[in-house]
């Protein structure tokens, strides 16, 4: 087992690219690289950890690639170390004996480096400046900064309250009793939880907003600190009380991203063919675990054999009514699958997707109307009012979901074209290979 350099994931050309149409039903099993959400995760309390561990079959992304390499500049050794996953190699993570400062970190688009690097820039021992791409500087970051000032961390803003700033690192953090509204991003509890257990008294943290968006990644979260000997207690559904102490290294492997089979599923489902997902966990923190009882409500088949599973489209597609409050993430999928129904279909409980890599609802519904759709904004969701569709340009607005909503479309439109494929890269590089794959029929088992 030899180590080498990190080196990032390739990314898929940044270019238009006729989304292809699907001349039968699609029948094919797709293996999807592993999870994004777990893999930064795991990444961050491997860095923090009491000694080495190893992360196989691990994303190889963008998104990926910038946490890789804004650990590394705090001064985490990770190298590269031969694997069986077929998308890249395995990671080594070797913790420093202390986070170095005197570093800037770029975020790229990623949601979950900004969020979740932000406050491991306050243990480190120096300045950390944190930027961004400039089409994610709007991101939501003030409710962070507040959080972070709170609990002892001091940073300059320039009065903005959003990227970029500079975090003045002194080797600590105090931590304890913080309480924040985290109903824009869920990230927010998760990026305090993980570095928690290096704060001096660890964390008690509560959430007082109305809502909480995304609470499976939440979920994640405590799972992954306990796997590593950190046991979150959680008085209330919105409380979590983390004890100071070093996560244990631990070897661990990452699931397939759930959430990333979701426009291979969708395939299955307006297409009326059957698409299979291997490696598919009996059961796991990642909304797209929910896949499996959503597109049955949708008019599809779900099951489960073998550890894989299938998704086999039915002879309509039904209007649903969904509260999306735990999975936003899929709103994308889901929205595309809902242009091909028999009646109007709801997606609610997502109003905070409009601060994600673009406004997702804005851009929904004015790629669907380019089309010839219908669809009405709604306080907190869309509403999709079928339609015929036409083809057209569909804009990815640089968000990987958004263009992978549009190769769904394309599958029964001729003529769309999605603006930039090469936004999948940020968390799914292999996109159009594995697309043209599933519908030639031979996507890899």
């Amino acid at each position: 087992m030899t180590a080498t350099g990190y080196s990032p994931a390739p990314s898929a050309p940044d270019s238009s690219w006729a989304a292809p149409v699907a001349g039968a039903p699609v029948h094919a099993t797709v293996s999807i690289p592993g999870s994004k959400s777990l893999t930064n995760r795991k990444l961050v309390l491997a860095a923090i950890a009491d000694q080495p561990s190893t992360l196989s079959a691990p994303l190889h992304s963008d998104d990926s690639a910038r946490m890789v390499e804004a650990l590394q500049a705090l001064g985490t050794q990770i190298d590269e170390v031969e694997g069986t996953g077929e998308f890249g190699p395995d990671l080594y993570i070797t913790p420093p004996s202390s986070l170095r400062g005197g570093i800037t970190v770029d975020c790229g688009q990623a949601g979950t480096v900004m969020r979740f690097i932000a406050p491991l820039a306050g243990l480190a021992d120096g300045d950390v400046t944190i930027t961004a791409h400039e089409s994610a500087l709007h991101r939501p970051m003030g409710v962070m900064v507040k959080a972070l000032r709170e609990i002892g961390v001091d940073i300059d803003d320039g009065g903005t309250w959003s990227l970029p700033f500079t975090v003045k690192g002194r080797g600590h953090v105090r931590g304890g009793e913080l309480t924040i509204d985290a109903s824009t991003s869920s990230q927010f509890v998760s990026g305090l939880l993980l570095a928690a257990p290096r704060f001096d008294v660890g964390l008690h943290l509560v959430h007082s907003g109305e809502r909480l968006p995304s609470i499976p990644h939440i979920d994640m979260t405590v799972e992954v600190l306990a796997r590593r000997g950190v046991h979150v207690e959680r008085p209330t559904p919105t409380e979590w009380i983390v004890p100071a102490g070093a996560p244990r290294g631990r070897d661990a492997t990452i699931e397939p991203d759930l959430s990333n089979a979701a426009p291979f599923l969708a395939a299955a489902v307006v297409t009326g063919g059957a698409v299979t997902i291997p490696g598919w966990p009996a059961s796991s923190t990642q909304p797209g675990a929910l896949l499996s009882d959503i597109l049955p409500l949708l008019g599809a088949r779900a099951s489960r054999r073998g550890g894989a599973l299938t998704v086999t489209g039915g002879p309509r597609i039904a209007g649903v009514d969904l509260d999306l409050t735990a999975a936003s993430e899929l709103t994308p999928a889901l929205f595309a699958i809902a242009a091909f129904a028999d009646a109007p279909t709801t997606l609610h409980g997502i109003g905070h997707i409009r601060g994600h890599e673009t406004d997702r609802i804005a851009a929904l519904i004015d790629n669907l109307r380019a089309l010839g759709g219908e669809a009405e904004e709604l306080p907190d969701g869309i509403r999709i009012l079928p339609r015929p569709l036409h083809g057209g340009l569909w804009r990815a607005h640089h968000d990987h979901r958004m263009a992978t909503a549009g190769a769904i479309i394309g599958l029964r439109v001729p003529g769309v074209e999605v603006d930039d494929i090469g936004t999948t890269a940020k968390t799914l590089p292999e996109f159009p290979e594995l697309w043209r794959r599933l519908l030639d029929g031979d996507a890899p088992e």
